[in-house]
């Protein structure tokens, strides 16, 4: 089935084709971009008008259509006009995961104008630092990111906010939601360059104050292209090696996504958001991620696309009603965000009625996913997360920046029009991190024969044990394969001797008793004894996430006591 993967993607990229690939001068390197991509996100979302009667959004018992969207994004562009917002102003949203995020998301791009995204998790001394590095002239907020801005309010006085869901208690000096979407619907008329700033989104540094990645039209766009790629040719070259996958959707069938990431990061905002509406699709919103919620929403709305944290796509599994509740309509079910551990491939696989194992892999410094992976493929290689999608150049370097052979572990660096312009305001951090368009990812990873891309552990997180290098993600692949683990990390402990050893802490799933010699010595069998974690926790609470559900490693290390490892 690799020689019609090969042939499929060669077939679709080629001169004529909706995928062809031309190369293009972009801010300065040549770069592989998709001939026949729109231009911008405004064109992108002024298109979804054709799917008028179709609904789009959908929080709780609220329902909107594509018609009334687009008659409320233009009234919410049209009244940041005429606050005088112009193209390349920027607007700031902090909020939940509301209705009203993605509607003022399509106002801001569609009027030229740049979003920043704002973390809801922030504090205020977190959002006046993003405040004031972004210089947004707007800031539209829910009513506990509201409360935050009003204790350094005195900061931004020029600043105009509006304010979702106030509960009927509009505060001194912001304007109602109200307002924005009473205003006439009409969208201003501008031209938006593609190589123009969309978006900011804010990364989760481990040390230092958070960088506002510069995500542009262009980027946001090939992404959306890359992923209706991989979707299409990963098909395609199944169908021709006569295999028949699950997930496979008819031709006139809407695709349904629940969206349990923020809509501050790229995996909920690029990745699924605008891929749904994109397609003409129906997103879900969630006030809070549940597994059981989404179990409910699942069986209820006949979801069939679900593209998370993979730690939720396993408390799905995991919870207790999973088997009671209906998930037939699941067409796709993954990841990205995180390595989807070989385990929970498995897991997807054998459990899930209809649904295909996704895997995507990508970053905030690529508008989105650089490959993906799903159904016969990644459950014939588990631990690969696909090939870099047409746009990007691929290669893993040696610490010189020199490529190291096939199969070698080496940093992973990218180059395509989907890599970001840049930090803001941060031109040495951003010349670290890009090289003439290569984007360093940090990650290690190495390429097979068919250039498929294994991760193998982010550079900071491996442990240097003696001189040995350990990589956490293939120490949590091996306890996640116990049964008796739900939640599991692995990191570096100081020690004088080695330098760094391997620890590790798990959360036990409900009823469970992991056993930590037993877990050991099933270790023992699969890794060389350096790896093994010296210090074990055995914890009685979920380890601490992000916001976007990804383990807090600092966080988890930080709380226990080497007193209490095992």
């Amino acid at each position: 089935m690799y020689e019609e993967f090969k042939s499929t993607w060669s077939e679709f990229t080629a001169p004529g084709q909706i995928f062809e690939i031309e190369t293009l001068e972009v801010r300065g390197s040549p770069m592989r971009t998709y001939k026949h991509a729109p231009a911008s996100l405004r064109d992108i979302w002024l298109g979804t008008a054709a799917f008028e009667d179709r609904e789009y959004l959908i929080y709780q018992d609220e329902r909107h259509t594509y018609a009334q969207s687009h008659e409320l994004t233009a009234s919410i562009a049209n009244w940041l006009s005429k606050q005088g917002v112009q193209p390349g102003d920027r607007v700031a949203i902090a909020m939940r995961n509301y209705p009203e995020w993605m509607l003022a998301y399509w106002a801001v791009v569609s009027m030229g104008a740049v979003v920043v995204g704002m973390n809801a998790w922030w504090v205020g001394k977190e959002m006046e630092f993003a405040l004031k590095d972004s210089t947004p002239k707007v800031l539209i907020a829910d009513k506990e990111r509201l409360a935050q801005f009003k204790a350094i309010r005195a900061s931004f006085p020029e600043m105009i906010a509006a304010g979702v869901r106030l509960d009927g208690e509009t505060p001194d000096n912001v304007v109602d939601w109200s307002e924005l979407v009473s205003s006439e619907p009409v969208m201003p008329e501008v031209v938006v360059d593609p190589d123009e700033d969309a978006c900011i989104f804010y990364t989760s540094g481990t040390t230092g104050t958070p960088k506002g990645a510069q995500l542009t039209h262009r980027g946001c766009v090939s992404n959306l292209m890359n992923i209706g790629f991989s979707q299409a040719q990963q098909r395609e070259a199944l169908t021709k090696a006569g295999m028949k996958s699950k997930g496979s959707m008819a031709a006139d069938q809407v695709n349904i996504a629940l969206v349990a990431t923020p809509l501050f990061h790229v995996t909920g905002n690029n990745c699924v958001a605008q891929g749904i509406a994109a397609t003409g699709g129906k997103l879900i919103h969630m006030y809070k991620w549940d597994a059981g919620e989404a179990l409910r929403i699942v069986e209820e709305e006949k979801v069939t696309t679900f593209s998370a944290v993979p730690m939720m796509s396993r408390e799905m599994m995991l919870h207790p009603e999973f088997d009671s509740r209906d998930t037939s309509s699941l067409k796709s079910m993954g990841g990205g965000g995180a390595a989807v551990q070989p385990d929970l491939t498995r897991k997807m696989d054998e459990t899930m009625k209809n649904a295909a194992p996704s895997a995507g892999y990508g970053m905030t410094e690529t508008c989105g996913i650089i490959s993906a992976l799903s159904g016969e493929y990644l459950v014939d290689r588990p631990t690969s997360v696909g090939r870099a999608m047409p746009t990007f150049e691929a290669k893993c370097v040696d610490g010189q920046g020199n490529t190291v052979p096939t199969g070698e572990p080496g940093e992973l660096w990218v180059r395509g029009p989907c890599v970001i312009k840049g930090y803001l305001n941060r031109s040495e951090a951003t010349a670290e991190t890009i090289t003439d368009g290569w984007l360093h990812t940090g990650d290690i990873a190495y390429m097979d024969e068919d250039e498929f891309i294994h991760l193998v552990d982010r550079a900071k997180e491996m442990v240097l044990r003696g001189g040995e290098n350990v990589y956490c993600a293939e120490v949590e692949s091996a306890i996640f394969d116990q049964d008796a683990v739900a939640e599991c990390v692995v990191f570096g402990v100081e020690d004088e001797r080695l330098g760094e050893e391997v620890a590790a802490a798990i959360y036990p799933k409900t009823g469970a008793t992991v056993d930590v010699d037993q877990l050991r010595k099933a270790l023992r069998e699969r890794m060389a004894s350096y790896k093994i974690p010296r210090y074990i926790w055995v914890v009685d609470a979920p380890l601490p996430r992000n916001a976007n559900g990804k383990f807090v490693k600092r966080d988890v290390r930080d709380s226990l006591s080497m007193e209490d490892a095992l």
